[in-house]
């Protein structure tokens, strides 16, 4: 009879092709789970990077609160070499650790598109068969039965096969969201692929400059404490007649704040810049700040919020801006400074100052996003630790100068500097998340 034969038709067709689109990849299979057993590996040792990590934070704290020594100040930045060492292990695990979850995204892509593809194979080969049934109507479906159980029988069969339609296509429709996933994933692993490796670049500069600074420490010294007490004694002279040319520089400048022009206090717009934050001295005390205390707080002046932190931390853009300028005071003997420095214009009317750093990783006129690495975080320029001291300005009140434009004592030279009238000084944690 002609139904039984299309319905054998369907059958032959179906069957086999449901069990390709549901059978496993074991080669796939067998090479995800390698490659998963591989991540977990990774992700173990990370654990003992960060516990080792931990522990030369734990032995630096320690040391930076004893008396500044020359002993003292070697066995920092011995503890510091092993710490950036072992930062540069953490990220080379990261990233070892990304290319295997890249490589298994890729695998498992290619598993699901292959499974689509049998998937749109099966289901075409329904709709085959279910075109070729379309051509018998429900009278000669009858009529071509000889009991009503066949007739009962075939007519279930053809539902059975719509319903099996039905369930392929959900199944393809799974099979294409699974896809976008994975690609989606993909794609941001390689963008965090790329930060890594940024990263290593940017902390084997920072291990690199902790060598140089131990070698220079040295050859100053002589190993003689006199000598390194000298040199501290020098610095800190120096620092102290700099502020005092730069306060009362900046004092005479004329700048009048319109808060119009600014995010309200409290707003606050920017995000962290460390990951870890700990406060180690606070803003407050220019001449404004004495008139206006809700707006500056009344505390001795300080230029912006210092916080500690490791050296060789990523800095990070607390909102999206422009670069405007980059510098470095230790180019020029004398200037006991900020030393690395960078300064980010944003888009709000506020502009951002990242001082002290050990690796600037940006450049002037780049544009930034919120959470961007900026730079890492050091001891460069005047600094008794190593700490971010993190400044805000109203942008309409801060140029970038050289300090021989400036000066009148001091023999700093032409090192450059953001130059502020002090009341366009604001207070950082006005803008700050809560601490």
């Amino acid at each position: 009879m002609r139904i039984k034969f299309v319905f054998a038709f369907m059958l032959g067709i179906l069957i086999p092709q449901l069990f390709l689109a549901t059978a496993p990849s074991v080669f796939a299979e067998s090479e995800i789970d390698k490659l998963k057993n591989e991540i977990d590996t990774r992700s173990n040792r990370l654990t003992e990077i960060e516990a080792e990590i931990a522990k030369f934070e734990g032995q630096l704290k320690e040391v930076g609160s004893e008396k500044k020594t020359l002993q003292s100040a070697i066995s920092k930045l011995e503890l510091e070499h092993k710490k950036v060492n072992a930062e540069i292990s953490k990220t080379e695990n990261q990233i070892s650790s990304t290319d295997l979850e890249i490589n298994k995204l890729i695998l498992e892509i290619e598993k699901t598109e292959a499974e689509a593809r049998k998937t749109e194979s099966a289901i075409a080969a329904i709709i085959r068969a279910e075109y070729i049934a379309s051509n018998q109507t429900l009278i000669e479906l009858i009529l071509g039965n000889e009991k009503l159980s066949d007739f009962w029988s075939a007519y279930q069969a053809r539902n059975n096969v719509r319903d099996v339609l039905s369930d392929k296509v959900s199944e393809l429709t799974s099979f294409q969201l699974l896809l976008e996933e994975k690609r989606d994933e993909s794609k941001s692993k390689r963008n965090n692929l790329t930060s890594l490796k940024d990263q290593y670049t940017g902390q084997t500069q920072v291990l690199a400059n902790n060598k140089q600074e131990r070698a220079k420490l040295l050859e100053v010294t002589k190993s003689e404490e006199k000598n390194y007490q000298k040199l501290l004694a020098s610095q800190e002279e120096a620092k102290n007649q700099i502020l005092k040319e730069m306060r009362d520089y900046e004092s005479k400048l004329r700048f009048i704040l319109d808060p119009a022009t600014v995010p309200s206090a409290g707003s606050k717009v920017f995000n962290w810049p460390l990951d870890k934050i700990i406060i180690t001295q606070y803003f407050g005390g220019t001449e404004f700040a004495a008139r206006n205390a809700s707006v500056y707080g009344g505390r001795a002046y300080h230029p912006g919020v210092d916080f500690g932190t490791p050296r060789g931390t990523p800095i990070k853009a607390p909102l999206s801006g422009t670069i405007r300028a980059t510098g470095n005071t230790d180019l020029v003997p004398g200037c006991y400074s900020w030393g690395k420095w960078t300064l980010i214009d944003h888009p709000n009317g506020l502009s951002t100052l990242y001082a002290h750093q050990d690796v600037q990783s940006v450049t002037a006129g780049q544009k930034v996003t919120t959470g961007d690495v900026i730079g890492y975080s050091g001891n460069t320029g005047y600094s008794t630790g190593p700490h971010l001291h993190f400044t805000v300005y109203a942008t309409k009140g801060v140029t970038v100068r050289q300090f021989n434009e400036i000066k009148t004592v001091t023999s700093c030279g032409p090192a450059s500097t953001p130059v502020a009238a002090t009341d366009a000084y604001l207070d950082p944690m006005n803008y700050l998340p809560a601490y």
